[in-house]
């Protein structure tokens, strides 16, 4: 009888716990929905969502408020009363709002509450495209864009920029065009620092008149970033290696840059390319003048021939999202012995001549030996003719001067 006595005692206990359980449960009813949800923006692309909390809430009930973007995204569970997102502006953004009493996202959650931004102002096909921007050498950013479809050709652009580290909203002043591409760049530096990752620009590129849509842009600055070109400081050979020595473009650690060397060979008439993730060299010739410097070993290369060195970088995954933007390529630099072209182009040309003068000597040389080897036959006619043909003139002269002669000694006779 004493264990069922035990048994019931349990058994009790349990339907206690299960009642006090359900007693609990009232606080995760079904909340009244937030009140007075309203929208504005800040700057150029912040956009801040603010409510109150329901009338009529549970008083056993902590609230949390549960809110998403359009097609639920972004998903948060959070007891303040607002909630803010850097979004560009090119077209509406939608927030659901609603109440719980848990941060559990199973809940049911009030009635969603729905607010979002005006739709832009403006021709979809007035505003710019292509709209990008490029962070050089952490030092500014360059936007460029192409004009809309139904734009006119003198449209005057505007483009207004924002980030965190400015007091206000400014213009940029320095509108170009390049081509098709219409451009702006303007200086920032104030952001590099170990934080700058948790940074962005906000862009915004419309017309002083109004007659476009707005384009809006929000560029992150852990990507889009291009450095300059490094500078190639001395190039030697060691044991059958080139070694390259360089240093990094200013602003930027080496740990964040990726590399790639390019090597020229005069002889092979061939490029070899290497990728260096890290930059090093064991070598005596580096000792005391590593600082702010690079090294890499490139093996194989011929030092009885002339090499040409170039090298560009880019930003790695370890501090920038974006690693695609490599910089230009670095100042050649050339290692080795300089064979002069102008050599071969004087071969080139001089071949030709003295292979012709060789063969027109050659020909002569034969022809004189021909007659040496085989003289001309003597044709007798043209002897006989010299031998008689000179005595029978000097016959006639003769007998002409006796005839002569007796005719004048007849005359004198008589």
């Amino acid at each position: 009888m004493e264990r069922p006595a035990r048994l019931c005692g349990l058994w009790a206990l349990l339907l206690c716990a299960g009642g006090g359980g359900g007693g609990g449960a009232a606080p995760t009813d079904t909340q009244p929905p937030v009140t007075n949800l309203s929208v504005s923006v800040e700057n150029l692309c912040t956009v801040i969502w603010t409510w109150d909390p329901p009338e009529g809430a549970s008083p056993n009930c902590t609230l949390r408020y549960f809110s998403h973007f359009d097609n639920k995204q972004d998903k948060k569970i959070a007891p303040e009363t607002h909630r803010s997102k850097e979004v560009p502006l090119n077209e509406r953004i939608c927030l659901q709002v609603g109440s719980q009493c848990s941060t559990n996202e199973s809940d049911n959650p009030s009635i969603l509450v729905e607010k979002c931004t005006p739709p832009p102002e403006g021709d979809p096909e007035s505003a710019v495209t292509e709209l990008q921007c490029v962070w050089h050498n952490l030092s500014y950013m360059k936007c460029t864009w192409l004009p809309g479809r139904k734009t006119s050709p003198d449209t005057n652009y505007t483009l207004y920029y924002w980030h965190s580290s400015l007091g206000k909203i400014l213009q940029c002043e320095d509108i170009y065009r390049e081509g098709q591409h219409i451009g702006c760049s303007f200086a920032l530096t104030n952001l590099k620092d170990s934080s700058f990752e948790q940074h962005s620009v906000q862009i915004v590129v419309k017309d002083n008149a109004g007659k476009i849509r707005p384009s809006f842009n929000i560029v992150p600055l852990t990507s889009h970033v291009k450095p300059d070109p490094p500078h190639i400081k001395r190039l030697f050979f060691q044991n059958g290696n080139l070694y390259v020595q360089w240093t990094n473009p200013q602003n930027f650690y080496s740990r964040c840059l990726s590399y790639q060397v390019e090597v020229n060979n005069s002889q092979t008439e061939t490029s070899d390319i290497f990728y260096v993730e890290e930059a090093k060299c064991q070598n005596s010739e580096f000792e005391g003048n590593l600082e702010g410097t690079i090294c890499f070993m490139v093996p194989g290369v011929l030092p009885d021939t002339l090499n040409t060195v170039r090298i560009r970088v880019r930003t790695n995954k370890l501090c920038y999202e974006d690693d695609k933007l490599w910089s230009n390529w670095s100042q050649a630099m050339s290692i080795g012995e300089n064979t002069d072209p102008t050599f071969y182009v004087s071969m080139l040309l001089a071949t030709p001549v003295i292979v012709a003068g060789a063969i027109i000597v050659l020909l002569l040389y034969l022809k004189r030996l021909k007659i040496i080897i085989f003289p001309p036959i003597p044709d007798p006619g043209k002897i006989f003719k010299e031998m008689f043909g000179d005595q029978n003139d000097d016959t006639l002269r003769h007998v002409f001067i006796i005839e002569k002669w007796e005719i004048q000694i007849t005359k004198g006779g008589k």
